[in-house]
């Protein structure tokens, strides 16, 4: 599978850490070139440092809370080889908090990072994506961005933004351009420690359902899998994922375990 992406040139947002640091590590141990983006460069260094080539990680720093700065990077991603054929739009930041405790500031630095940023650009570089043959775009969504969860209205809304969005983007473009909407579960990274609570500070534990998670490594490995496949939508997680499937067929059902669902 990893032969898929030999030669690929590839950008991935969030890339510093978690999921994103861990496809990096993946698409460039399969022989890809590979752009790493993230707001710290002496992280992204040590990811390039860790990675089996090095010389095939180039880097561009990238603060998605900034929509023009965002738009500029995703132009500069471009240049290192001269066009991209996969986009990885990973960068975001979580929620922990009820709606009712929520600041609208918080909700508004959901939005524009989560949701603002990689609209801006995606469609600063769309031009040359749509110019190379079979690009594709690859967007980390969340199960929540399928299913509403208590504690994550915020984050719950700008996912599901992406899926507007994107699932109306891919009807667009035309049959050449593939868009993957992936929808991790729990994954074992710092997610819920970086999560925003109700006045905008950072959660600082990690959720036991979190903890519980697949590994980042093990979840990068089926989302290069769907990528390499073009699929149009997946849903990477544990028990958590049948969530998917009693939304579809016993609505009822899950808005009943979701009321009792643990949240603090």
């Amino acid at each position: 599978m990893q032969d898929r992406f030999r030669d690929r040139r590839i950008w991935i947002t969030g890339a510093s850490s978690g999921i994103g640091r861990a496809m990096a590590l993946a698409f460039v141990a399969g022989g890809a070139r590979v752009v790493l983006s993230a707001r710290r460069r002496e992280v992204l260094e040590q990811v390039r440092a860790e990675s089996a080539r090095p010389a095939a990680v180039q880097i561009i720093t990238l603060d998605q809370a900034d929509l023009g700065g965002a738009a500029t990077a995703a132009t500069l991603a471009l240049v290192p080889y001269g066009g991209l054929d996969v986009v990885v739009l990973n960068g975001g930041i979580s929620q922990r908090s009820l709606a009712m405790e929520t600041t609208i500031e918080v909700d508004q630095q959901l939005m524009l990072v989560n949701y603002l940023s990689n609209v801006a650009m995606i469609k600063a570089i769309l031009p040359a994506l749509v110019a190379q043959p079979a690009a594709q775009i690859a967007v980390i969504s969340s199960l929540v961005g399928v299913i509403g969860s208590p504690y994550r209205s915020g984050y719950a809304a700008s996912k599901h933004a992406l899926h507007g969005f994107f699932d109306s983007l891919r009807a667009e473009l035309p049959e050449h351009v593939g868009v993957t909407m992936i929808c991790p579960g729990f994954v074992q990274t710092d997610v819920s420690v970086n999560a925003l609570t109700g006045d905008g500070s950072a959660l600082g534990t990690m959720d036991d359902a979190q903890a519980r998670g697949l590994s980042a490594d093990r979840f990068a490995e089926r989302a290069l899998a769907a990528i390499a496949a073009r699929r149009r939508e997946v849903y990477i997680a544990g028990p958590e994922r049948r969530a998917i499937w009693l939304q579809r067929f016993f609505p009822g059902v899950l808005a009943r375990m979701l009321r009792r669902a643990k949240v603090r």
